[in-house]
């Protein structure tokens, strides 16, 4: 078993995409007595934020202690009106990093708050990588968005609470120099015993947790001997973890990523396609999916252990920004994702033949190398010098 911290006695439910994962953070918020805690990169002007800043509303007007943490880049477009709603109401609303400048070059620009995270009177919480935004909002794409969150209930979400409360402490300071105490939390959660779940919440900050996600999927990539399934909407790993994937499938692990096939950023896109060649060459699969807009950062090692979070695999996500994964020991939760990972490569996604990989026509070589050139490029200029 990896060396890995899992706490027992939670209870889990894995929730695909936005139309499982808002009615539950709904019906939730609209159930707190206390406090909510809700941390998000993207929050759009449409129906589903709509939704969710009426909600966090209706519990500031009842008394709740609402706190909304947005990202200054991802939310720079927070409409005036929700504010105005949530502030009328008695919500606390802070911004990460506000008013970086799209044309600098410092690294600081790039430190963005990219967790997913809502955690309701310490009882209920929610890790993973839906943003409040709708569904089916896909500009090109198919809808509805694919995606994955978890639902937390147990001891779990009291470690939960404490970084959404340790990090809105410190925006807090940055942004009034004023230092926020956090009271204490509700009471005990409840520890389901026999039928629970052994969860574990691993985090990526700038200071203490550098590289705490990367270790934990490094540690179950290398203790995997059966199988490895990661789903990642933006995969451009460094060389640790491109070794890591490789010595799997050199034991016998059938190695299995599914990423995005449309073209989104198109740096990134032919970037990313540059590291097909040596990964398909050491037996890797590879499926692209087309059907819809991937945004899914999750992975099942050995049909046991699963991880479902805000973190790519790529120098920003792993180097750069504040992310936060759920990393799950249970065969039933695993069983869970994998089921729904195979699903939707059988229904959506198309495996890249490594013979047809190596006859690409000069044109998409030259646009893959050149992406992979420029995005080093712009790795240097931020500063992930570290990244291979």
């Amino acid at each position: 078993m990896p060396p890995l911290s899992f706490v027992p006695g939670n209870r889990l439910a894995l929730l695909c995409n936005g139309e499982e994962y808002f009615p539950a953070l709904v019906a939730a918020i609209d159930a707190a007595r206390a406090e909510v805690f809700l941390e998000t990169y993207l929050f759009a002007d449409d129906e589903t934020g709509s939704l969710v800043a009426q909600v966090l509303a209706r519990a500031a007007a009842r008394g709740v202690a609402v706190h909304l943490l947005l990202d200054g880049f991802g939310a720079q477009d927070f409409a005036p009106r929700f504010r105005t709603i949530l502030e009328n109401a008695g919500a606390q609303v802070l911004v990460f990093r506000p008013n970086i400048s799209p044309w600098t070059l410092k690294r600081n620009r790039l430190r963005r708050m990219h967790r997913k995270i809502a955690v309701i009177d310490a009882q209920v919480a929610f890790v993973g990588g839906i943003n409040v935004i709708d569904d089916h909002d896909t500009p090109g794409h198919t809808p509805p968005r694919y995606d994955y969150a978890v639902r937390v209930e147990g001891p779990l979400t009291v470690q939960i609470r404490a970084e959404a409360a340790a990090l809105w402490s410190r925006v807090a300071w940055v942004n009034f120099r004023k230092r926020w105490v956090a009271p204490s939390p509700p009471a005990q959660t409840r520890v389901w015993s026999g039928e629970g779940h052994r969860a574990m919440l691993a985090v990526r900050d700038n200071v203490t947790h550098r590289r705490d996600i990367e270790d934990a999927y490094l540690a179950l990539i290398e203790a995997a001997r059966e199988e490895i399934v990661i789903g990642n909407a933006y995969f451009f790993p460094g060389r640790r973890f491109r070794q890591a994937l490789v010595a799997a499938a050199a034991r016998g692990v059938r190695v299995v990523l599914l990423l995005q096939g449309r073209v989104e950023y198109a740096l990134q896109h032919y970037a990313s396609r540059a590291l097909y060649g040596s990964l398909l060459e050491a037996g890797v699969e590879i499926h692209e999916y087309h059907k819809s807009f991937l945004h899914a950062k999750v992975a099942v090692f050995d049909r046991r252990w699963a991880s479902v979070g805000s973190s790519n695999i790529d120098p920003f996500s792993l180097l750069l920004a504040r992310e936060a994964n759920l990393f799950v020991d249970d065969l039933g939760f695993a069983g869970d994702l994998r089921r729904s990972l195979h699903q939707a490569m059988e229904a959506g996604a198309a495996q890249i033949p490594p013979q047809k990989w190596r006859h690409l026509p000069l044109t998409q070589r030259v646009r893959i190398w050149l992406g992979y050139g420029l995005a080093r490029l712009v790795m240097a200029l931020a500063g992930t010098e570290g990244w291979h």
